[in-house]
């Protein structure tokens, strides 16, 4: 094949990978603001906008990675305190990353790059996850960014590829605590394979293959030393603190900025490790199989084409003549690796777990739906009428399961059935108060809005700019979002009697569906409507003045 040829068919499957990457943003654009935020959703989304009023903020590990909070700041200014706003970042990151299958084309086919960015694009799993503002798609993502860069730099397609990896290293870290265990997992993978190279593919002692890597390295002292700046330049914008408008240190404040990185380099590792290793246990600790069963269990129920096409492509890679490949190799040990530690320190049992399986099973996965592809193209080619029809058949059934999935899971109701939605995500009925809020309150009048009455919602007003923050206000989320949105204030109350004792009692009042009863004979003239802020067993009343 002449150089001219080679180049327009590569140009194809770049052109094929960005078509992908563009029908992806598309997916996961559409009516992105439409679903109410999820619990967790509303804490990034209430610490983004102090962050945005205040200008301070300050890396707390049991809050998360603070790259969400950076981005979704940026945009929350850019476009306003809304739902689409806050969950645009990880969206529009979401809708890129087929591109990174791009930095495979070293190790996997033409037809499997386009495979694989096939899968990124469309898999059920990563669009839901790809429309929720968290950090777990920004960290498995950068893991896989990572990962591509190594085997480029290991293929020798250039230096400057270093610093990709040490910047995709560093966003990983920051975007979520669990960002660190994905790569962890990653390093145990690539180490199996390396592992298994010099057990059995070379006749040179593993000695001798590590002092030619060191003379290798030797020769890239100048490019490691500026990856190192790459990635602590990269970490440090992330983890130090911004003083904003107040007093303590921050890298925005010339007078404090060496201490400012001082607390990003040194302190957010103390804080990281006391609060997900030191002080775990016993209370943050869980029973490992539980988890574990329900990670694998909500992958094989939303990414099931996946897994069987990930599961065969091993098997037959690693049992036929030739194999095994690395890259397969290196996706399945990544997956098995993942299966052990992410439910192990994970905090929480949750759907968005299953991300951390889906893309390096999107690995493999990519290799066999590829062969798949060949496979029923020859068979048509041949007119073997029962092979056309068999690959027929299995194409229409992995196109189906995942469609299915995504038409009744992604954009269908939020309830008990929804698969890939967790517990405390509000049911549909919920967007009547986000659509409703701004029309009973007056912000800036002066009074109170808000009061949200009955012992478990109560907390200091002043106690939830940024995290830890007091346990019962989880009871006033997503609530609190969408009052804090509307720059509203709020006041508490816990018994009848201080209801009474307001000079005027605020036009809304939230409370647990319990009080209803309790405050009704208070509330003459407010009409009381109940909502479930989650997908089940938590009602809350709104009482609003008529």
């Amino acid at each position: 094949m002449s150089s001219s040829r080679v180049e327009r068919h590569l140009d194809r499957t770049t052109l094929a990978v960005c078509a992908l990457a563009g029908l992806a943003l598309v997916v996961r654009l559409v009516g992105l603001g439409d679903r109410p935020l999820h619990w967790d959703e509303a804490r990034v989304g209430y610490w983004s906008l102090r962050y945005l009023e205040t200008g301070y903020f300050s890396y707390r590990p049991i809050a998360g990675g603070p790259l969400v909070y950076i981005l979704s700041r940026w945009s929350l200014a850019l476009f306003g305190p809304t739902d689409f706003a806050l969950r645009l970042p990880v969206a529009v990151f979401g809708g890129v990353l087929p591109l990174a299958a791009l930095l495979f084309r070293g190790r996997l086919r033409d037809s499997e790059t386009v495979a694989f960015a096939a899968i990124l694009a469309a898999s059920p799993l990563l669009v839901y996850y790809g429309r929720f503002a968290r950090g777990d798609v920004f960290a498995i993502g950068f893991t896989l960014v990572a990962l591509g860069f190594a085997l480029r730099l290991v293929d020798g397609a250039g230096r400057e590829n270093a610093y990709g990896l040490a910047a995709a290293v560093a966003l990983a870290i920051g975007s979520s605590g669990l960002g660190v265990v994905a790569l962890v997992c990653l390093g145990i993978a690539a180490l199996l394979v390396a592992d298994h190279a010099a057990l059995v593919s070379s006749v040179r002692p593993i000695a001798m293959q590590l002092g030619t890597l060191s003379a290798r390295l030797e020769d890239a002292v100048t490019p490691a030393a500026r990856s190192v700046l790459v990635f602590a330049a990269c970490y440090i914008f992330m983890f130090a603190p911004r003083a904003g408008e107040t007093d303590a240190a921050g890298i925005d404040s010339p007078g404090t900025i060496l201490t400012a990185i001082d607390v990003a380099i040194f302190e957010s590792v103390r804080r990281f490790v006391g609060v997900r290793i030191v002080h775990r246990g016993p209370d943050g600790t869980h029973e490992l199989l539980p988890y574990l069963a329900d990670t694998v269990g909500l992958v094989a129920l939303a990414a099931l084409p996946i897994l069987v096409l990930a599961a065969g492509t091993f098997l037959i890679d690693r049992y036929t003549a030739g194999g095994p490949r690395e890259i397969v190799s290196i996706g399945t040990y990544w997956v098995g690796a993942s299966v052990v530690f992410v439910p192990m320190f994970t905090e929480v049992s949750a759907p968005w777990l299953g991300v951390y399986l889906v893309v390096p099973l999107a690995i493999p996965a990519a290799v066999g739906l590829a062969a798949l592809v060949r496979w029923g193209r020859t068979a048509i080619e041949t007119q073997d009428v029962s092979r056309s029809a068999l690959a027929l058949l299995l194409a229409v059934a992995l196109v189906a399961q995942a469609g299915a999935v995504t038409a009744s899971d992604v954009y269908g109701s939020s309830d008990r059935d929804n698969q890939l939605a967790h517990y405390a995500q509000p049911t549909d009925d919920f967007a009547d108060f986000r659509d409703n809020f701004s029309s009973w309150v007056t912000p800036g009048d002066g009074q109170p809005d808000v009061l949200y009455y009955g012992q478990s919602m109560y907390v200091s007003e002043n106690s939830t700019a940024f995290p830890p923050v007091p346990e019962a206000w989880g009871e006033r989320l997503p609530l609190d979002w969408y009052v804090a949105r509307e720059d509203a204030e709020s006041i508490s109350a816990t018994t009848p009697t201080q209801v009474r004792d307001l000079d005027s009692v605020p036009p809304v009042v939230i409370a647990p569906a319990s009080a209803r009863g309790e405050l009704s004979p208070m509330l003459d003239g407010y009409a009381a409507t109940e909502y479930q802020t989650a997908l089940w067993g938590r009602s809350v009343v709104v009482f609003v003045e008529n």
